[in-house]
């Protein structure tokens, strides 16, 4: 053993949360390519707040739903997005626009690290609740926006992307047709907590389920609003 001066060792670097330069860039390509390539509505945008932390909790049946909300939102989105799609130069793509890279398959304390410095710095984050694509009706939630939502006291937009699903069959992916009308409906921001402040396992599991309440009626709103 060697009598010199031990080194302490030295701390992990934090993740370095995804770029809001990259999120506008990002904004200004989805409403290029989506307004271009389908015919959005986006209803109720007004109801999302200018500034300060948000989450915008969209249901997920269509492949453009994040690129759909992140072309009609009305500030710059950071989604959460399946480590899958970080394939080839398309991940590079998506981390200089800003997205969120995100393992689903454990609990990935980087993305979490990185989700919660979106929020800390006032920015917008995009997440799909059901944790993946299928009916878009919000029936069965995880438990990850509860948890983003009561870490970071922002306050959750319930939004509805709606149209083009009833072109779905096992042949075809969820993709609307294109030039097809699709319907992006914002809800009225709610706060996820009970008001307490506590974050034990009760009250995550309280919070999902007051969440899916609020989501699911945003999304029968939606729905009679937009006759889908």
């Amino acid at each position: 053993m060697t009598g010199g001066a031990r080194t302490a060792p030295t701390a992990p670097a934090a993740p370095e949360v995804p770029s809001a330069r990259g999120a506008r860039v990002s904004r200004g390509i989805g409403i290029g390519l989506m307004y271009g390539l389908w015919r959005p509505r986006a209803l109720g945008t007004w109801r999302v707040p200018p500034t300060g932390p948000v989450i915008l909790a969209v249901n997920h049946s269509h492949n453009i739903d994040g690129p759909m909300v992140i072309g009609t939102s009305p500030r710059p989105v950071h989604f959460m997005v399946k480590k899958e799609a970080f394939v080839g130069p398309v991940g590079p793509f998506l981390r200089a626009v800003g997205q969120v890279e995100v393992d689903r398959a454990s609990a990935d304390r980087g993305a979490i690290a990185r989700t919660l410095g979106v929020l800390a710095q006032g920015g917008v984050l995009g997440i799909f609740p059901e944790g993946t694509r299928g009916e878009g009706d919000f029936a069965a939630l995880r438990g990850g926006l509860a948890y983003f939502a009561l870490r970071s006291g922002a306050p959750v937009v319930p939004v509805a992307v709606l149209g083009g699903t009833e072109h779905r069959s096992r042949l075809t992916s969820a993709m609307p047709p294109l030039r097809s009308r699709v319907d992006v409906v914002y809800g009225d921001p709610f706060d996820a907590g009970d008001g307490t402040g506590r974050r034990t396992r009760t009250a995550m599991d309280a919070a999902t389920a007051r969440i899916q309440r609020r989501l699911a009626g945003h999304l029968a709103d939606a729905r009679r609003l937009t006759g889908r």
